[in-house]
């Protein structure tokens, strides 16, 4: 396969799990919805958790939906690898337990996948090539 196509899949492939789960976490058709994400994020004890969960559902649905089309591919990667570390921080403590060091460990590999992005670009089937 061509390297630019498989560039293309590996983007289209780490796009999907920020588009749906951002989407749910605005609309709640797999989980608890926007109220569910402000709940999780106060319950961390973190200020304006209404406005981190617009925040968050911009940056995943969002950054999720740039990335899928080959949008502004970079600048979607870079935000979508910095709201990991704050997820990483407070919502997978990875000495918790070990599903919590699964997620962490995920969280790790995707931003690999997103540095993967920003470094090489979009691939084929990009908005960004036209």
């Amino acid at each position: 396969m061509h390297h630019s196509k498989t560039q293309a899949i590996g983007r289209i492939l780490l796009a999907l799990i920020f588009v749906i789960y951002g989407f749910d976490k605005a609309f709640g058709f797999i989980g608890g919805g926007f109220s569910a994400t402000s709940g999780a994020i106060a319950s961390k004890g973190l200020p304006l958790p209404d406005v981190l969960a617009a925040l968050t559902i911009l940056i995943e649905a969002g950054g999720g939906l740039m990335l899928l089309l080959g949008f502004k591919t970079r600048l979607a990667a870079w935000a979508i690898f910095l709201l990991i570390i704050p997820i990483n921080i407070f919502f997978h403590p990875v000495w918790a337990d070990i599903n919590q060091m699964s997620g962490f460990l995920k969280n790790l590999a995707v931003m690999g996948g997103m540095l993967y992005v920003v470094a090489n670009g979009p691939g084929a089937w990009a908005v960004d090539k036209r």
